[in-house]
Parts: structure tokens; sequence; C-alpha cells
């Protein structure tokens, strides 16, 4: 009974951070829009904020509450989902032209700042590993508060990077909701505590599946987690692909990476240190190499759906071998 309970809480708790990030969204950008914000501008930080707000809410939630392994693996499960299923499926549906400033730009910084990560989690451990003659099971790492706040600096930089390239080149969107000032508040405020509660609400039953099930908190947060945290970039990417806004389609997905290392383990690792164990860091390595895959299908300048079915087989290797790690 206890079991099915917490299954209805996880999907409750799912369907409060997909619809809450949706009403943050929307009263965000008609909120920036009353105020005269340029639209290019709210699709680069609200927008982006809004579709990773999930992920946002259920590693710091799982911080503080000390389900360190289901903060980090939700970052890394949600990052290797974008970009072999979300990515897979689109080029499936339609092949994918990449932007040239996305394949030069965007695609390189993202590879850069998972190794960054990997590499400042990674070492200490194989370093004791290796001196002390530990078993690398039983080795943690930690995402310490001056490492978090190193992210959160970056990601202030990349984004007004972003802003002045957006300004630079004059775009702008004029298809942006707009709403009543009251109505724009209502909807950011019922959106923030839909977010909140719903990542209460999934950490809370994840734990207890994972306890249930004999599961540990890094599978399940590689999986169930990652995967309803990452609804919202599925269905923004699939949308965008079935209506041809490739751009749209990619940079979701490689902007949201972005954001999930930056600002998601940013705030997470601020809030509260976060500890690491030696299969995060394994998964880290391997979301490297996933990574240099994906840019290298890339780099033809389109992902066809012969590379779309391809990603995806990777995407269902990886989960067994999670599975049977």
């Amino acid at each position: 009974m206890g079991i099915l309970i917490n299954i209805l809480i996880l999907v409750a708790g799912f369907f409060g951070l997909i619809k809450g990030a949706d009403l943050f969204v929307d009263g965000s950008s008609a909120l920036a829009r009353y105020f005269k914000v340029p639209g290019v501008i709210i699709g680069l930080t609200i927008v982006a904020m809004g579709t990773s707000a999930p992920e946002l809410a259920v590693s710091t939630s799982a911080a503080l509450k000390g389900a360190n392994e289901i903060a980090v693996s939700n970052v890394v499960g949600s990052n290797t989902f974008n970009l072999l299923m979300v990515l897979g499926i689109c080029a499936l549906i339609n092949p994918l032209p990449i932007d040239k400033n996305i394949l030069k730009r965007d695609f390189p910084i993202s590879i850069c700042l998972t190794a960054l990560t990997f590499g400042f989690i990674g070492y200490p451990i194989f370093k004791r590993g290796t001196i002390e003659g530990l078993s690398m099971s039983d080795n943690v790492s930690m995402i310490t508060r001056t490492f978090s706040i190193i992210l959160l600096v970056i990601f202030v930089s990349y984004i007004l990077m972003l802003v002045l390239t957006a300004r630079k080149d004059g775009s702008d969107d004029d298809e942006i909701k707009t709403f009543t000032l009251r109505r724009c508040f209502a909807l950011i405020l019922v959106g923030m505590i839909l977010i909140i509660a719903g990542g209460q609400f999934v950490v809370i039953s994840a734990k207890y599946l994972a306890a249930a099930f004999g599961m540990s908190e890094t599978l399940i947060g590689l999986t169930v987690v990652a995967l309803g945290t990452s609804l919202p970039e599925l269905v923004t990417s699939i949308v965008a692909s079935r209506k041809n806004e490739n751009g749209l389609a990619v940079g979701n997905v490689i902007g949201s990476n972005i954001f999930n290392i930056l600002f998601i383990m940013g705030v997470s690792g601020t809030i509260h240190p976060i500890v690491v164990n030696f299969a995060s860091v394994t998964d880290f390595l391997i979301l490297i190499f996933i990574n240099l895959i994906t840019l290298l299908l890339a780099t033809k300048k389109s992902l066809g759906r012969s590379s779309g079915a391809l990603m995806i087989i990777c995407y269902i290797v990886y989960m067994v071998f999670a599975a049977v790690r």
C-alpha cells in the first residue's frame, strides 16, 4: 500500500513540476513583456530557467534533505536524457539542422563545463583511492560551496554573453503571451508553489521507492527522477521539431544542459555542500563521452534519423549499464 501511495505522490509531484514550470514561464514572460524587456532576452533567461525549474526544485530539495545522490544524479541523468533521448526522438521526427553558433559556441561550452565538474569531483576520489588504497565504491568527493559559487559566477557571465550577442543581432519575439499585471503575478506565484511542492513530493517518494525496491538513490535519480524533470524539455523540443523550429529544439537541449550544471548544481551546492560518490563521478565521465559522440554526429551540421535511432539505442544501453551497476 505504501508503494502505491508513493507512486501516486511521485506522479503528483511530476505534474506539479511540469504545470508549475509552464505557469511560471507564461507569467514571467508576460511580466517581462509588460516592462518592455526584449523577447529574445526573455527566452534566453526566464524561459530557460522555467523549463529547468523541475531539476532545480528536485536537486535543491534533495540537497537540503541529505539525499545527495539524487541531487547530483538528477542533473547528470537529465543532461544524458536531453542529449540522447530528446535530440534522438526529435531527429527521428524530423532531421535536425544544427545552428553554427550552437555547434561552435554552446556545445563546446557544455562539454568544457561537464569536464570541469568531472575534474573537480573526480580528482580527490582517484587521488585518495590510489594513495590510500581505498575501495572506489567507498570513496567520496564533494561539491563545495566555493566550487558552487564559481559555477554561479560562470553562469552569470554566460547569460550576459548571450544577452549581449542577442542585442547585437537585434532579434526579437512578439508572440509572447500578454496578461494583466495582476495575472502575471498570480501565475508566477502559483507556478512557484507548484514547483516547490512538486520538488518536495518527488524527492520524498523517490527516496521511499529506492529503498522499497532495493535501488540506489543514484539509479532512481538517473532514471525516474531525471525522466520526470526532463519532460518540459522533451515536450518543448518535440513540439518545436514538429513545427520545423529546429534551432529552438536543439538550443533548448544544449541551453538546458548548461543551465543544469551551472545554475542548478551551483545553487544546490551553495545551499548545502553535496557529497558525491564514485558512481556519480563515473556518470560524469560517461556524460563527457556522450557529449563528444553527439557533437561528432552533429558535425555534419544536421542530425538525421539514423543518428537519432543510434542515440536512443545508446541511451537504452546506458540505462541497462546503470541498472546492472
